[in-house]
């Protein structure tokens, strides 16, 4: 019979993350996140990944006036999974619009533009690390207007 036991190295070490489970009723919606105009419900990875990887939830809090302004991240991976509604971005020069079911992965250091979402807006991002910075960019181009909620 051979040893499958598998020697862990630091970087894989399972015990520097913990498992987690967060129950919908587990964290509240907080408005104290990046953006006044979103609400953001915490699931626990940062915590249990030790600052590796955070996951939140992104709801829509007020009607788009502004949008998030020209920026980037400082960030190694990020993820937005439309759950909800829909929301239009600027990639550059690009007008995407990313709707309930849509993936999309933000390359490291993209410069982009969330101008304009629907009341019922909800994503899940994820990034990495947990404590990722965002950054002002200058203008590539105009941006258009936003919708107006009944």
């Amino acid at each position: 019979m051979s040893d499958l036991s598998i020697p862990v190295d630091a970087a894989n070490d399972a015990s520097a993350t913990q498992f987690s489970h967060v129950k919908p009723g587990d964290t509240p919606w907080r408005p104290d996140g990046l953006r006044d105009f979103f609400l953001y419900r915490d699931l626990g990875v940062a915590e249990a990944t030790a600052g590796k990887v955070i996951a939140h939830l992104v709801k829509a809090n007020m009607a788009p006036e502004k949008g998030t302004g020209w920026h980037r991240h400082e960030a190694e991976f990020q993820i937005v999974l439309m759950t909800k509604g829909w929301a239009k971005f600027m990639y550059g020069d690009q007008v995407t619009l990313v709707e309930a079911g849509d993936c999309v992965h933000q390359r490291p250091g993209i410069v982009h533009y969330l101008f304009d979402y629907s009341p019922d807006m909800e994503y899940l991002e994820i990034v990495s690390p947990a404590d990722f910075k965002t950054v002002d960019a200058p203008a590539p181009c105009e941006v258009p207007a936003p919708s107006t909620w009944p």
